[in-house]
């Protein structure tokens, strides 16, 4: 007997329907697997063999053919084993495929029935609701994920093998999850760090607010102890809120990579360590999956002790920072992960941590100054648009009773620069905030008068800089002139912009 039933992959960030065909003939005791089925998915075989057994069901003791259409697309992961074994108990007769014609079903089996995670179940969602699937069939360990998308979709949590079996048979009832309020669940997480904490560096957090507003790129540099990590960690706290699509899209990234953290609501915050390898950072596999950068989508993406990670590490991050996006090619399929972040990086301006610092002396000599700082290269600096000093706080500041303003009143003027922002780029496709705007745009919207003008090419000039540098200092120009709600960027605005791109070093040829 022939059995159908519709189940998901993943491919990419996305699902894919997969239809699981069942054929059940008379002959010598055979499982096979066919549709090119990975190593997981062939031994699917034994669990769902032992688990329809120990939930006390007939396995058929015949020929068992399992098809996964489409069979030129490789299929991965555990989640086929429960449509595999609803397949097999419907072609044994259990039921007809008219009760399954309506349903997609993922969901991993263990040796005693029970339905465990599956990676990926969000996006498998929202390609069934897609696809006209009225309802379909999870495991309750993805009830948290699953349940942002249960809006356009039935979604029934499971957790047992017979729990699934009697509700396709109508002997049963599953509830079908209510989809998350958003509002409700932001309010229930309160964020762990505060701007509030930061004794200081007001220029800093100007810096940061700078580039909260127009989501640019950030280089600190400052001894050990100066606060680097701390100010980076609070970025996050006063990017505007996501929207349902970011968070929907974050969420996905989360949820194939096998991170179950719920619903992503807040924007996510990596720090990954320098020791990392560049697919660790970019992502990759035989069957590629995100890196960190990935994972930082819509987010922040923080670098500590730049020079210490390896170079060819480092040098990956140029693609991504130009658009936005990773592409990693492989023999059997392209697959490409959104990257849009804002980067934030830091570095102490000497091997030993000290040069510049009016409490410690530095021990480097120039050579090893030089060695250290060339372990960046040029290009990557020149893809950052704000380079910082970070001086080491005083004493007095510290012990001091006083704190400074906290996340959410700065985070007020972040969205009031940013809905600006939203409201001039309305008519462009993939444009959000003033860090991507491209030649075209910035001529529209960055377009200086003659004393302004004069300015930035006196100090690009001076500074040395290239046709990216001069592109980004208006870039940074027009986000400030943003935050003060003015129309046209002045020359404050410039020299404010130009001060974010000084550097004690230029940098080296690529």
């Amino acid at each position: 007997m022939l059995s159908f039933i519709r189940s998901c992959t993943v491919f990419g960030i996305d699902g894919m329907l997969v239809e699981v065909e069942v054929d059940v003939v008379h002959g010598l005791p055979i499982f096979s697997t066919v549709g090119l089925p990975d190593g997981a998915v062939r031994e699917s075989r034994e669990r769902v063999r032992a688990a329809i057994k120990n939930c006390g069901y007939d396995f058929p003791q015949e020929k068992i053919t399992v098809n996964l259409a489409p069979a030129d697309i490789r299929k991965e992961g555990t989640g086929f084993d429960l449509p595999i074994a609803i397949g097999i108990l419907a072609a044994a007769g259990l039921f007809n495929n008219r009760e399954l014609s309506s349903f997609c079903v993922v969901g991993e089996l263990s040796l005693d029935g029970r339905i465990r995670r599956v990676n990926g179940v969000l996006p498998m969602v929202l390609a069934a609701a897609e696809a006209g699937i009225k309802a379909i069939i999870i495991p309750a360990e993805n009830a948290a994920e699953a349940s942002i998308a249960a809006a356009g979709i039935k979604v029934y949590p499971a957790a047992y093998l017979p729990e699934v079996v009697e509700f396709l048979l109508g002997m049963a009832e599953i509830a079908p999850l209510e989809p998350y309020r958003l509002d409700d669940l932001r309010q229930s997480r309160q964020c762990e760090v505060d701007f509030s904490d930061v004794r200081g560096q007001a220029h800093v957090k100007r810096a940061l607010e700078i580039a909260a507003c127009g989501g640019h790129n950030i280089l600190m540099k400052g001894p050990p102890g100066s606060g680097k990590t701390m100010l980076a960690r609070r970025l996050a706290t006063i990017l505007p809120a996501m929207s349902f699509d970011e968070i929907i899209e974050t969420t996905k990234i989360y949820s194939i990579s096998g991170r179950h953290h719920g619903v992503q609501v807040f924007r996510p915050f990596r720090a990954p360590h320098h020791t990392i390898s560049d697919a660790g950072l970019i992502g990759g596999g035989n069957t590629p999956r995100p890196g960190e950068v990935s994972m930082a989508h819509n987010g922040v993406l923080f670098l500590d002790e730049l020079p210490e990670f390896k170079k060819h590490v480092l040098e990956v991050l140029r693609q991504p920072l130009e658009d936005e996006s990773v592409t990693i090619a492989r023999a059997n399929m392209t697959l490409t992960f959104p990257a849009r972040f804002v980067l934030v990086v830091a570095m102490n301006p000497c091997p030993c941590g000290f040069l510049g610092d009016t409490r410690n002396s530095c021990s480097c000599n120039p050579a090893q100054i030089q060695r250290y700082e060339s372990r960046i290269s040029g290009p990557l600096l020149d893809r950052i648009d704000m380079h910082l000093e970070v001086p080491v706080v005083p004493i007095e500041d510290m012990r001091g009773t006083r704190t400074g303003e906290p996340s959410v009143v700065i985070k007020e003027r972040v969205d009031r620069a940013r809905e600006i922002q939203k409201s001039r780029f309305t008519a462009h496709n993939r444009i959000y905030f003033n860090s991507q705007m491209g030649p075209k745009e910035i001529e529209r919207h960055c377009s200086l008068d003659p004393p302004s003008l004069s300015l930035l090419e006196r100090g690009v000039k001076k500074l040395g800089l290239s046709a990216r540098a001069y592109h980004r200092i208006l870039k940074i120009a027009r986000t400030i002139a943003d935050m003060d709600g003015a129309e046209k960027i002045s020359s404050a605005n410039i020299a404010e912009a130009i001060q974010y791109r000084r550097f004690d070093r230029k940098p080296p040829a690529s």
